[in-house]
């Protein structure tokens, strides 16, 4: 069976949030660590202008955004409640504001000295004003309200509160993890575990639950380089696309995805399947051959090519 492969950097929160569902799904994986901000050219292969970070990856099929990864891990280990999609609306609006608002809320909040010693450790000296500098194009590009972060420390300590009172059980919405408890931790895990801060310690009931999900861990990882990544994109086939996926009036057609709200980077391709959550780009790369790159249609957007630039042949 090809591995699973993240593409990811220890301080990147939406990565942790995969790091901890894999942990408790038990799936072995292999770590290949990126540079904190790009140019990151192996991946850039692998998922064209696609900037965010994790990328996961399993042969020539690639996976942008947690929910597609999280979809695999869950096909992967059999727990769809790790399945975003296979979740009940009060979870997924849950998940909808807590990796947005809360998130960014718990990013400003993050600010700290101790933060500020972690990415000196983290990254070359000379790297550092780069990413801050990187961070604050992503802010400046976004197609988000600013009201959002005008008061980020009032923002998560309501969370909190609503946390606090929420968590009778052991996890957010029940027994069990779902998708909703590693979506809401990632913030909360980069605010405290990451950066110091003690707003979460007031809140007793969210710490131990915030301890449960850490326990998991990350499960049985193994160090890979990119260019073993690389490798084994080239050496593989890209998944068969279900039939009933493989209808409309846009497949075969060249195609842009972004993000819809922040930190957008456009990824072309020819678009060879669209699922009721899920959009399949076909790429090809000189060396690595045909690749897929899966991206979730929520919080995506997909346009059609510039036609002077279509430069691809729809899959046959």
């Amino acid at each position: 069976m090809k591995p699973l492969i993240l593409h990811h950097y220890p301080l990147s929160p939406f990565s942790e949030k995969v790091r901890a569902m894999l942990g408790y799904a038990g799936i072995p994986w292999h770590s290949v660590t990126v540079r904190e901000m790009p140019p990151r050219p192996s991946l850039e292969r692998l998922a064209g202008g696609y900037r965010r970070v994790p990328v996961a990856q399993i042969g020539a099929d690639v996976f942008c955004d947690t929910r597609t990864i999280a979809a695999e891990i869950a096909r992967l280990a059999r727990r769809p409640a790790l399945d975003l999609a296979r979740c009940n609306a009060e979870v997924q609006a849950h998940v909808q504001q807590v990796d947005l608002e809360i998130f960014l809320a718990c990013m400003a909040c993050a600010n700290t000295p101790a933060m500020g010693r972690r990415l000196l450790r983290s990254m070359p000296l000379l790297d550092i004003p780069r990413f801050l500098w990187d961070r604050v194009n992503i802010g400046r590009k976004a197609s988000l309200s600013v009201s959002l972060l005008r008061n980020p420390r009032r923002v998560v300590l309501d969370h909190l509160e609503a946390l606090e009172a929420q968590l009778t059980q052991d996890f957010l919405f029940g027994a069990q993890p779902n998708h909703a408890d590693f979506s809401t931790y990632h913030g909360l895990w980069f605010l405290r575990d990451m950066g110091g801060s003690s707003l979460v310690d007031g809140f007793a009931n969210v710490s131990r639950w915030m301890d449960r999900i850490r326990a998991f861990g990350s499960g049985s990882c193994g160090d890979m380089e990119s260019a073993q990544a690389l490798d084994l994109a080239r050496a593989a086939t890209p998944r068969r696309i279900a039939p009933q996926d493989r209808v409309g009036p846009q497949i075969g057609r060249q195609v842009d995805i972004e993000p819809a709200d922040y930190a957008q980077g456009r990824t072309r391709g020819v678009l060879a399947g669209a699922s009721a959550t899920r959009w399949i780009l076909a790429r090809e790369d000189a060396d690595l051959g045909r690749l897929q790159v899966h991206f979730p249609k929520a919080g995506y957007r997909l346009t059609p090519a510039e036609p002077q630039r279509q430069d691809q042949t729809p899959p046959g």
